[in-house]
């Protein structure tokens, strides 16, 4: 007899212990990671909108300390023109300036890579400082709350 027709027992045995994963264990495990991923990720998605907006709160309060300085130094807050780059760039004709006020020399933007809208005087006060939130635009809600400082809400007042 040839040793191709007997089946050397070694290697069967060899060949059993190497089987792989079935497709129903694949399957059962595919479900799985997307049960995991369906109640879990959503939350994930959440708290990366709230760091979001704490993110975009806390910029509104340090140019607020910023404009404060600013104030304190130059007698005034900047004008609607001259806006939050005063804070970094000293406008023409502004003897008493002495910034720049803000960290880096720079105006930075919102959390969602859009400009901060600085107005004075402002609805609430001297000036008011704000970020659209997430879809850019004035008014919305959830996550496209706009975020003035010291609250959310619509800078309409709505």
């Amino acid at each position: 007899m040839t040793s191709s027709t007997k089946a050397n027992p070694a290697s069967r045995a060899r060949r059993e212990n190497e089987r792989g994963f079935t497709l129903v264990e694949m399957l059962v495990v595919i479900t799985i990671i997307g049960l995991i991923m369906g109640l879990i990720g959503p939350r994930v998605l959440n708290y990366l909108s709230e760091s979001k907006t704490k993110a975009a709160r806390i910029q509104l309060q340090s140019f607020s300390s910023a404009l404060d300085l600013f104030y304190l130094d130059v007698g005034r807050y900047p004008s609607t023109s001259e806006g939050l780059a005063a804070l970094a760039q000293r406008p023409a004709g502004l003897n008493a300036w002495n910034g720049p006020y803000l960290k880096g020399g720079a105006v930075p933007k919102d959390p969602w890579n859009t400009a901060y809208v600085y107005r004075a005087p402002g609805d609430r006060g001297p000036y008011d400082i704000m970020s659209y939130g997430a879809d850019g635009q004035e008014g919305g809600s959830g996550t496209a709350a706009d975020i003035v400082l010291g609250t959310q809400t619509s800078a309409r007042g709505e």
